[in-house]
């Protein structure tokens, strides 16, 4: 096993943290900017407001792409164990 490998390994699980957590974090920023442009509007500022929405968007966003999540993590799971001769050998 050479640094080579490592640092693939690891810009491998770098980018895929991203992949899955890009959805995520899209959706609580748009909840986000709207809660926030609809409290500046009507001046209520209340912090608590924003948890809920944010909250659901969240949850929503996991059940529609929690599927893909899993086999994009189990793939990469497949890909390194597959990998484990191969990094043996040097």
């Amino acid at each position: 096993m050479n640094e080579g490998s490592v640092i693939d390994i690891a810009v491998q699980s770098i980018l895929l943290a991203t992949k899955l957590a890009a959805p995520i974090l899209g959706v609580s920023l748009g909840i986000g900017l709207f809660v926030g442009l609809i409290q500046s509007a009507t001046q209520i500022q209340e912090q608590t407001l924003t948890f809920v929405p944010k909250l659901a968007g969240v949850a929503l966003v996991i059940v529609i792409t929690g599927h893909w999540m899993l086999s994009q993590i189990i793939g990469f799971t497949h890909g390194l164990f597959d990998m484990i001769p191969h990094l043996l050998q040097t």
